[in-house]
């Protein structure tokens, strides 16, 4: 398998497996938010899909924080619309 050295695929497949996190794991997610303790809840989660996403780029895009940042886009900014304490 070829490794992803583009930043953009790698932003994308990033987003990809945090959006499936995201589906897989949406009462986590919710309970998470509403009582701000979402990255504990699922610790295991997503280091394992950090673990896939460095399997899959190069090793200077997997070290760019490009993992962390889709992880705020994709699981907190989209889960605005959840009741929490922490808006």
């Amino acid at each position: 398998m070829t490794m992803i050295d583009n930043p953009d695929q790698a932003r994308r497949l990033a987003r990809a497996i945090i959006s499936d996190i995201a589906i897989y794991n949406r009462e986590k997610v919710e309970q998470g938010i509403k009582n701000d303790t979402i990255f504990d809840l699922l610790a295991e989660e997503i280091e394992e899909g950090r673990q896939h996403f460095a399997s899959r780029v190069a090793p200077e895009l997997a070290g760019a924080g490009i993992f962390d940042l889709a992880l705020v886009d994709v699981l907190i900014k989209r889960a605005g619309k959840i009741e929490s304490a922490i808006w």
